[in-house]
């Protein structure tokens, strides 16, 4: 009846796997319960099946007891709150994903040299909060669909830098609306969009064309996700959606469709795809073709904590 293209690379990123594993690490290492602030990564499933296995996921450190084993998020934290969490003596693990650490580092190096920056991103995002955190006096944060709104001041040099998770195209739509305001916006010394992100974003653009209708497997606070529904549309798809596992999608959304396009965020483990795909297939979508963009072989090394061996301080 019908056939489903399936883009690659989808799923998980090097950054997700390393704070996945992180999780588990320390639930081996250390056992039950690990604290988690906020939700290691923006996946439902993932979340639950952790929180199963004994991490216990909480919003701020205020909900930790005094002592106990917490991990910071693949978000990323402010310095404000790996200072709390000293000042508590909660024994910490950060497994923010090296790419939102060079961010951060960006932002620290920008601030010293005396530039303002403008911090592309969604202000209630965590990532967000965490770079805006580094150095609050000289970072302004503007919605990349409202860069008009940037608010940097003073006569000294300007710079921009952007949620990582952001799609490419809006953030150089940003960035060239931002450059008529700022005419000596600096751009920072590399792309700040995760590779993960833009090889996702690439992929959906390259099979949208050829479907009717793509599904993209994410959580609804997964940002990179959500923009991977944008990409599918503004690439020429007719239809897009994003569910969280294949019992949210829709028949109806079937109808007169020939060719399906798949893709998932990169927080998705690969068997919510497969539910998916068995999904599809029960309902005449058993043809898969794999169409791959490019192949991922980048990985991070686990936090030094769980590398030494030594108990978290």
């Amino acid at each position: 009846m019908g056939r489903v293209l399936l883009a690659a690379p989808r799923g998980y990123c090097a950054g997700v796997e390393r704070a996945i594993i992180t999780v588990e690490e320390a639930l081996r290492r250390f056992g039950p319960p690990v604290y988690v602030r906020k939700q290691i990564v923006h996946n439902t499933f993932v979340v639950d099946d952790l929180t199963r296995r004994g991490a216990v996921f909480v919003e701020e450190l205020d909900e930790v007891p005094d002592g106990a084993l917490v991990i910071f998020s693949a978000h990323g934290v402010s310095p404000a709150v790996k200072e709390a969490a000293r000042r508590r003596g909660l024994r910490t693990i950060d497994a923010t994903c090296p790419l939102v650490t060079k961010v951060h580092k960006e932002a620290v190096r920008l601030a010293e040299a005396g530039h303002e920056i403008v911090l592309i991103g969604h202000a209630e995002h965590e990532e967000v909060e965490g770079t805006l955190g580094e150095a609050p006096g000289h970072i302004h944060v503007v919605d990349p669909a409202r860069p008009g709104e940037a608010t940097a001041a003073g006569a000294g040099p300007v710079s921009w830098l952007s949620q990582t998770t952001l799609s490419v195209d809006e953030t150089m739509r940003a960035v060239a609306e931002l450059r008529e305001r700022y005419p000596g916006l600096a751009d920072p010394p590399s792309d700040d969009i995760c590779y993960a992100s833009q090889n996702r974003q690439e992929a959906v653009a390259a099979i949208a064309p050829r479907c009717e209708l793509v599904i993209v497997v994410g959580s609804a606070n997964s940002s990179n996700s959500r923009r991977l529904v944008e990409v599918a549309l503004n690439a020429g798809a007719p239809a897009a959606h994003l569910v969280d596992r294949a019992r949210d999608a829709d028949e109806g959304w079937l109808d007169g469709v020939r060719t399906v396009g798949v893709s998932s965020g990169a927080s998705v483990p690969e068997r919510l795809v497969a539910d998916l795909l068995d999904w599809l297939a029960t309902r005449g979508y058993a043809d898969v073709e794999p169409v791959t963009l490019t192949e991922e072989r980048l990985t991070f090394s686990l936090p030094v904590e769980l590398r030494s061996g030594r108990r978290p301080r």
